[in-house]
């Protein structure tokens, strides 16, 4: 080969070949005749233009989501910030509240994720919190999880302690702090709010979740991204051998600045994780992924507008809500109840 003709094979190697080169698809989703671990995932949700209602939209690759029921409500009677658990009847209950400042959370059950029934309303006492007695009449966001282990249901809020004011808005939300409340039926609930965290710093829209033999919290950081506190408005994790825990220090951060609401699922072949999470106000959804939940983790790559390096997608104007695995026959009477949106989903 002449001189000439070395140097414009380099020249193609080096330069031009990765232009067009497709990128590697997100680990985790299931080879060719390989049986699915998890067959479905439902996203439960609210929109940008109709905040705190309930709306549904459905994935097969936990990937890539579509819309049901033409984009409109599921369940009129819903407000909150959507968050389901199945417990161990194999029924779904679902957590909400009218606003933060409203002194109650509605629960509501169901068997199939399409008919919703009231089951209970719970009316904390938040000033009864020990250790929290200056504790302000607010309720963020209600998330619910179910402990086998203990055969308790463990239900998790954000309450702040301090207002904001004119010069320092945000000292209201890096004084919110994450209390709980037993129960074994989600219909009695065992004692006053308690505090879930020992170390003191604001944090919100808290998930628990067990694998193997350790419980994570997974976290937003809700104190406001400085110089001096740069994990700030990210997604964090902490670890405990029980329940309660203690648990440790939270990790470093899984997600950029300005994130929220995470909802994690495993991946169709049970590999990997996906850690959804909204950029707000309403911008768009990051996805981190890892193959434990200690990490590391990656983000992907998403909402660019060029199909080769757009791996995950969800509807247009989506917000934060929560995604659980769903059996194929549920997401088959999911899709038969309400109609899918079989357009590719928007960025």
């Amino acid at each position: 080969m002449s001189e000439r003709g070395r140097y414009m094979k380099l020249w193609l190697i080096f330069f031009c070949i990765p232009l067009f080169a497709q990128q590697p698809d997100p680990p985790g989703q299931v080879e060719p005749g390989e049986a699915a671990e998890n067959e479905a995932y439902l996203f439960a949700h609210m929109t940008h233009q109709d905040y705190g209602r309930l709306y549904y939209s459905v994935s097969l690759d936990g990937l890539h989501w579509n819309r049901l029921n033409n984009g409109e409500r599921v369940f009129e009677d819903y407000q909150g910030h959507p968050d389901i658990v199945k417990g161990p009847n194999g029924k779904y209950y679902i957590a909400g509240n009218t606003s933060d400042g409203s002194p109650d959370i509605n629960i509501w059950v169901s068997d199939d994720l399409i008919n919703w029934t009231e089951h209970s309303v719970y009316t904390p006492d938040l000033k009864a919190t020990p250790g929290y007695s200056e504790a302000l009449q607010r309720i963020g966001a209600p998330k619910l999880f179910y402990d086998k282990d203990s055969a308790h249901f463990v239900m998790t809020w954000h309450t702040p302690h301090k207002e904001g004011t004119d010069e320092d808005p945000e000292r209201y939300w890096a004084s919110q702090r994450t209390l709980y409340v037993l129960s074994k039926d989600l219909k009695n609930f065992q004692g006053p709010p308690q505090k879930l965290f020992e170390w003191d710093m604001g944090t919100i829209d808290v998930i628990i979740r067990k694998v193997e033999d350790t419980y994570y919290a997974i976290i937003k950081d809700e104190t406001y991204p400085t110089l001096y506190w740069p994990t700030g408005k990210t997604i964090r994790t902490a670890r405990s051998e029980s329940l309660l825990g203690p648990y440790s220090l939270p990790s470093d951060p899984i997600s950029p600045n300005f994130r929220e609401a995470p909802s994690l699922i495993p991946s169709p072949n049970g590999k990997a994780w996906y850690m959804y999470y909204e950029q707000y106000p309403g911008v768009s959804y990051g996805l981190s992924i890892a193959d434990n939940l200690n990490g590391p983790w990656y983000q992907a790559s998403g909402y660019t507008f060029f199909s080769d390096w757009d791996k995950y997608s969800l509807p247009e104007k989506v917000r934060h809500g929560c995604m659980i695995t769903i059996s194929k026959g549920e997401y088959n009477n999911l899709v038969e109840e309400f109609g899918v949106d079989d357009k590719p989903s928007a960025n």
